[in-house]
């Protein structure tokens, strides 16, 4: 049974060719080329146009528009050759509904105008003299219903049809929607995990680094500063390898990890931590703390760590030798105020212009992004009288 469904879905022309067949059959055994029904020539008159009826089924999906003016055409010559009824006219009915619900607008409004017209127009041709005046009104009236239903029931579906249309246009445009939210949101994961990394790569390597080479210059003269930094190096490798540790068990499994696998993300009181840790590496950092600490949103918390630690790195990367650095945190009553300045030659030009060094929004435009996600502002660049400033501005609101 699906099968002759599926092959009627796909040849209309077929089935409705196969009905046109069975319409003309019906016409001829009803008796359409009766030579008593008029005093034309019948035969050569009805024959023609029944064809041409039977035709207007046969090619009403595919041609609606010129099938409606064939039929319309075939009712006016019977109008006017004095040719009643037929079974075949059976067509104009179909035609007026498949105009209704597949044709042109101009179509739809013919077909209903003409089907409207059909049966006044018979009635007046071929009057039934046996009635009153009122029981021809009837026969208009009974006559008119099926058109007016045939419209009616092919608009309704014209209607149906293009509120279906809508419904899948509105769930193929949410469903865009939604993916395209998702490659946002994956870019907007991906870039967090970059800027945590970048940040905790770029501030412990660094301090690595600093470090190596203080112990490799004074491994023979004071072996005892050497131990000193090398175990400040491992103490500063496996923080960094914990830090990361975490970032990528977020990356394998995206929950949150309570066993105490993974460490969990910095915060403004390990401030005290990341100074300390600067001052060993060799870079004096004066901290100071103004206004009345209080609990933070982790995102302010997490931006107010890594602005410091980011601006830390920098001062040992480009400030050059005997540098030193002073960090400011100030609780407003609305907002959170970071400060972080050095006496260096300053960071170059391009590292706090659009693109960052690399040109791919590292380092200081990776800050720039950290405190838009969070709403808040930074003014970075050189200090009038030498080094360079960093100074940011995080809103706060009532941690619940």
């Amino acid at each position: 049974m699906q099968r002759l469904y599926d092959f009627f879905r796909r040849y209309p022309t077929w089935v409705d060719g196969f009905w046109a067949v069975v319409l003309f059959g019906i016409s001829v055994v009803g008796g359409t080329a009766d030579p008593a029904e008029s005093g034309t020539d019948v035969p050569v008159v009805t024959i023609p146009i029944t064809v041409l009826l039977c035709l207007v089924i046969a090619l009403r999906r595919r041609l609606p528009e010129v099938m409606l003016i064939l039929g319309c055409t075939m009712g006016a010559a019977q109008l006017l050759l004095d040719m009643p009824m037929v079974a075949a006219d059976f067509a104009l009915l179909v035609i007026v509904y498949t105009v209704a619900s597949n044709g042109t607008r101009w179509a739809s409004r013919l077909a209903l105008t003409a089907g409207l017209c059909a049966a006044p127009l018979a009635q007046l041709r071929w009057p039934d003299e046996h009635s009153s005046a009122g029981g021809q009104v009837a026969i208009v009236v009974f006559q008119t219903v099926p058109f007016a239903l045939a419209w009616v029931l092919g608009d309704s579906l014209r209607t149906r049809r293009a509120y279906f249309a809508q419904l899948e246009e509105r769930a193929a445009r949410l469903e865009k929607e939604r993916e395209a939210q998702a490659k946002v949101a994956v870019a907007a994961e991906r870039a967090r995990i970059a800027r945590e990394l970048h940040d905790v790569v770029a501030h412990n390597v660094s301090v690595m680094v600093v470090q190596a080479d203080g112990a490799a210059y004074v491994l023979d003269a004071a072996p005892d500063q050497a131990k000193k930094a090398l175990e400040t190096i491992s103490g500063t490798g496996r923080q960094a390898l914990a830090e990361m540790r975490r970032l990528l068990g977020v990356l394998r499994t995206g929950e949150h990890q309570e066993s105490g696998e993974y460490v969990p993300q910095p915060d403004v009181e390990q401030l005290d931590d990341l100074i300390e840790q600067c001052r060993t590496s060799g870079l004096p950092v004066d901290f100071k703390i103004e206004g009345t600490p209080r609990p933070l949103p982790s995102g302010v918390e997490l931006t107010a760590y890594r602005i410091v630690q980011e601006a830390l790195t920098n001062t040992r990367k480009h400030g050059g030798p005997n540098t030193g650095a002073s960090v400011r945190l100030v609780y407003f009553d609305d907002g959170l105020g970071l400060l972080v300045e050095d006496d260096g030659k300053g960071a170059p030009h391009e590292l706090y212009e659009e693109g960052g060094v690399d040109g791919q929004g590292h380092g200081l435009i990776g800050m720039r992004e950290r405190i838009g996600m969070v709403g808040g502002t930074l003014d970075a660049g050189p200090r009038p009288g030498g080094g360079f400033r960093i100074s940011a501005l995080l809103p706060l609101k009532p941690a619940h």
